[in-house]
């Protein structure tokens, strides 16, 4: 078992939906735990999907819940979009992007394949230091509010399993494997050194 409490990221591209609600169910579980996101922008559902609602990353989740309740209270309620950016903000200010944290981890876990190719990009550009291993595991969840709970609950799942391993460098890829057999989804990991 580590001898300290496992430092968790949870990546998605906005750091809106699937990392937030991962991050809100591993803090209520004790995890020291933060989320990110990986795109250049913080895209949000606009009126029709070709007309997204875009932010810079340092746009806080208070003004983005601002700017759409002034845009279309109605449509961003109904979409539950209001509801996301109340819970974001309980949670943290504004949303962080990956590539700007040089905080290390031991555990990082993103939410789809792009996101885990752009998180082993940034962390091989980085120049190593302290050769710390960083173990970055990819579970697939559908960019909607019921799958991010249902990913959030299996990502909780899999940390509380990790945390309780005695050797998490050799128990790693077993325990994976049960992860794959149990959710029936495949997991992408590598590992990464700081």
């Amino acid at each position: 078992m580590p001898s300290h409490p496992l430092r968790v990221a949870v990546v998605c591209s906005s750091n809106q939906n699937r990392s937030m609600e991962a991050h809100n169910i591993l803090s209520k579980r004790g995890f020291e735990v933060r989320s990110f996101g990986t795109g250049s922008h913080v895209k949000l559902p606009g009126p029709a999907p070709d007309k997204p609602n875009v932010y810079d990353f340092k746009t806080t989740y208070e003004q983005m819940y601002n700017d759409l309740v002034r845009k279309d209270k109605e449509l961003y309620t109904q979409n539950g979009i209001l509801h996301m950016l109340d819970r974001n903000k309980r949670i943290k200010s504004r949303p962080e992007r990956f590539q700007s944290c040089k905080d290390q981890f031991d555990l990082v876990i993103t939410c789809e394949e792009r996101v885990y190719d752009q998180v082993l990009e940034d962390l091989s550009s980085r120049e190593q230091e302290t050769f710390t291993p960083v173990h970055v595991i990819n579970v697939d969840i559908q960019d909607n509010h019921e799958e991010a709970t249902l990913g959030a609950f299996l990502i909780c799942e899999l940390c509380q399993c990790i945390q309780h391993t005695d050797d998490m460098e050799n128990e790693m890829d077993e325990l994976l494997q049960e992860f794959e057999d149990k959710s029936n989804r495949p997991f992408l990991h590598t590992v990464c050194f700081y």
